[in-house]
């Protein structure tokens, strides 16, 4: 799917029922990669979901996982993963790296959704 601002791809996360979806987009200097599975969380699990993020990020020493938009009537678990636009890369190595963005949220929807219950 695509409109005048950015990309976005859908995956089947099978392990747990859900599609995530990873939208790309650019800001004036990155380009931004941002995954949800597109479950809202309640605001008794807004505790448990930053306990998962804070979890993830550290056990990975690459912060990706936050719980977005507390303060909006509709809080998420988010992915997110940026690029400077001014880096050079084949796009075979931006393949791969999309590649790995996608497989890391696999994984990260995957562990919220089967150790937190998220």
């Amino acid at each position: 799917m695509t409109d005048t601002v950015s990309v976005s791809m859908q995956f089947d996360l099978k392990e747990t029922g859900r599609m995530v979806t990873v939208r790309f987009m650019t800001t004036k200097r990155l380009l931004v990669a941002f995954a949800t599975d597109g479950h809202y969380l309640r605001q008794d699990q807004l505790a448990v979901a930053a306990a998962a993020s804070n979890a993830w990020n550290t056990e990975q020493l690459n912060p990706m996982l936050s719980v977005w938009d507390v303060r909006g009537p509709r809080p998420c678990l988010a992915g997110v993963c940026d690029l400077p636009l001014t880096c050079r890369m084949t796009q075979a190595d931006f393949d791969a790296l999309a590649s790995d963005w996608v497989e890391r949220a696999r994984q990260m929807f995957t562990r919220c959704h089967q150790v937190f219950k998220l």
